[in-house]
């Protein structure tokens, strides 16, 4: 048998990594209809507070994080992909940050390997965004696309923002990788590249919505079967503590602040209105839960709680 040099380096990696390690692959899973979802890890990051709350007054913020046991100075926000299996698609939603972004992330392949998924056997990935730990999974340490045999499916004005050469001019110094990254993995899989727009069914029973404000074409994603329904959020909802009690303070991790926080208030409210689950990718305990009414605001629900 012939191997790919990505499966040499993940043999090689499992082996000084014990290839299992004490990790909780598959946080949670759902059945809607005939088809099932899964929450699968990509890991975690490491991240500073003042990255999302440094221009917002300091002494309601931290009630709000004390009243959540959060008194770090760093957040670990954890990575949770989304896996949904119907009867002929297996489909990611986005494809997590591979090896060169965080060493606290990159779980990826062991999380679908402890499903039984294959890369190969992934049918569609859809992108939410094209932030590092959403995109940059897609190659390999050499630089191979990873889903061979996949569609990709992305929204043009993300597709756009990611792959003009301006960007990388105006995102901003601390974001400047993130646009060369981009664009490098963009371009070594734009043969497999589909566009997709806002109310579009994109696959059986899910369909785009348009979420910006996080990045320029931020996309979430309603899986539906009948009265059932669940929302992929990505990062439209960025954290279960301050997004919530406060969805109208503007995030430092949104590149649009004031955008992304009209976002998430309209999404929040939809969440609620509809009775639509959300599986939110920063979340915890696997992501997927309800949101709801906490006085003026909101709470996160997680389904296993």
């Amino acid at each position: 048998m012939k191997l790919k040099r990505r499966q040499v380096l993940t043999g090689i990696g499992g082996f000084y990594l014990g290839y299992r390690p004490s990790i909780s692959f598959a946080k949670t899973s759902l059945k809607i209809g005939d088809a099932e979802i899964f929450s699968v890890s990509d890991g975690h990051l490491v991240l500073p507070k003042d990255m999302f709350f440094g221009d917002l007054p300091k002494e309601p913020v931290e009630k709000i994080l004390s009243e959540y046991g959060i008194s770090s100075d760093q957040l670990h926000p954890p990575c949770n992909l989304t896996l949904l299996r119907q009867a002929d698609k297996t489909v990611l939603f986005d494809a997590g940050s591979g090896t060169g972004f965080m060493p606290s992330a990159g779980i990826l392949p062991n999380s679908l390997d402890a499903l039984g998924v294959t890369p190969e056997e992934i049918t569609h990935v859809v992108f939410t965004h094209a932030h590092p730990d959403h995109l940059w999974g897609v190659l390999d340490d050499f630089d191979d696309p990873v889903f061979t045999d996949a569609e990709l499916l992305i929204g043009q004005t993300e597709w756009d923002y990611w792959t003009d050469p301006n960007t990388v001019n105006t995102i901003g110094n601390n974001r400047a990788s993130f646009a060369v990254g981009a664009a490098r993995r963009l371009d070594a899989v734009k043969d497999q590249v589909k566009f997709i727009k806002d109310g579009q069914e994109i696959i059986s029973g899910v369909v785009a919505h348009s979420t910006p404000g996080h990045t320029p074409g931020h996309m979430s994603f309603e899986i539906r079967n009948g009265t059932n329904a669940v929302m992929v959020g990505g990062d439209a909802i960025g954290n279960h503590h301050v997004a919530f009690e406060r969805p109208d303070w503007i995030s430092g991790a949104d590149q649009d602040g004031a955008l992304g926080a009209k976002t998430r208030q309209r999404l929040l409210d939809q969440l609620v209105a509809d009775d639509i689950m959300l599986m939110g990718f920063h979340l915890p305990d696997g992501g997927l839960g309800r949101v709801e009414r906490k006085g003026g605001n909101f709470h996160f629900n997680a389904k296993d709680k």
